[in-house]
């Protein structure tokens, strides 16, 4: 039997060979776990809006006047302060995963590796994610100045969800060859995968105004837009319909043309996690959004974004595709 120091060694190594060294296979683990970590603080951030922990930590960059930690402040409680001072530090979590992609990325252009000699936009996607990290934490400045206004907090989801398709499309990128990229579907399915992107873009979009305008405003002094809540729910679940109405039409389109099953597989994925969403957001409605439901929800949301994205580039190849870039579990799974 194999003792427990050697085990730890082992796995040690493994961790090293699988993270560290320059090769397609840790570019795309790191790329992956960019994913998951820009999808966690997007739930988190929800978490801070449903506990009303938006302005626990009332200043920024410091969480009060005199600290850069939370301390002891008469106008809001230990438990917010915690809350928004939590999230605030995933933030750090993020941008050291967004640096380690940089990393990568940087060691994979210059290993010596003729497949890597080309791919320096590699490079370049994966810089958009400490940038965009940096970006967050400026505006989340903004956020806290403004006292929770509705635009600046939509604005910093839809930021989140910039830097989820970054990342999706790092992911992607780095298990792909350097060769033009080719069709695997007609060209008016793609096109129809576009449009789909496209309508679950404009979906999240009023999935935030129907948020800003509800009753999860972060906290008790927060402005809300100034719309019917009744009217943009309605149009909410009008443009959800017509997001499953595209999926189901590109799946059937996908079948009917006998298309890969890799790009089958990615719009029934898609497909499955709409309606859990759907049934998510319709038990919301019903039982009054309670707050527990508003973090699943929000999760549904990034995960529908996640599988849209992964249609898209289920449809193309670019070959061949590196030896050392072995599929991982889609992160629509994760």
């Amino acid at each position: 039997m194999t003792s427990l120091p050697t085990q730890i060694r082992d796995r040690v190594a493994g961790f090293h060979r699988s993270y560290w060294l320059p090769s397609a296979l840790s570019m795309r683990r790191w790329a992956f776990a960019s994913i998951v970590v820009n999808a966690g603080i997007t739930v988190t951030g929800a978490g801070v809006r449903v506990t009303e922990s938006g302005l626990g930590c009332p200043t920024w960059p410091r969480c009060t006047p005199d600290s850069f930690v939370p301390a002891q402040h008469d106008d809001h409680s230990p438990f917010n302060m915690a809350i928004e001072f939590g999230n605030r530090l995933i933030t750090f979590l993020v941008l050291a995963v967004g640096i380690a992609c940089v990393v990568a990325a940087i060691r994979l252009l210059r290993s010596g590796d003729g497949r890597a000699r080309g791919r320096r936009d590699l490079v370049r996607l994966a810089w958009l994610q400490p940038i965009g990290v940096l970006a967050q934490a400026l505006w989340g400045g903004i956020v806290v100045t403004t006292m929770l206004n509705p635009y600046t907090v939509s604005v910093h989801f839809l930021l989140s969800i910039a830097m989820i398709w970054a990342a999706y499309a790092l992911f992607a990128r780095a298990g792909e060859g350097d060769e033009p990229p080719r069709a695997l579907v007609h060209r008016h399915i793609r096109t129809l995968g576009y449009v789909l992107v496209a309508a679950v873009g404009v979906l999240l979009v009023a999935g935030v105004v129907v948020t800003g305008t509800g009753p999860h405003s972060g906290d008790a002094a927060a402005s809300r837009f100034d719309f019917d809540i009744r009217d943009v729910t309605q149009l909410h679940a009008d443009i959800v319909w017509i997001v499953v109405g595209l999926t189901f039409a590109l799946l059937f389109a996908l079948h009917l043309t006998e298309s890969p099953a890799r790009a089958r597989r990615a719009v029934l994925v898609l497909f499955a996690v709409e309606l859990a969403q759907g049934a998510i957001g319709y038990t919301q409605y019903f039982l009054a959004i309670p707050a527990g439901l508003v973090l699943l929800h929000v999760l549904g949301s990034t995960l529908v974004w996640i599988c849209a994205l992964r249609v898209v580039f289920a449809m193309r190849s670019r070959d061949p595709v590196p030896a050392d870039a072995e599929p991982l579990a889609a992160p629509a799974s994760a």
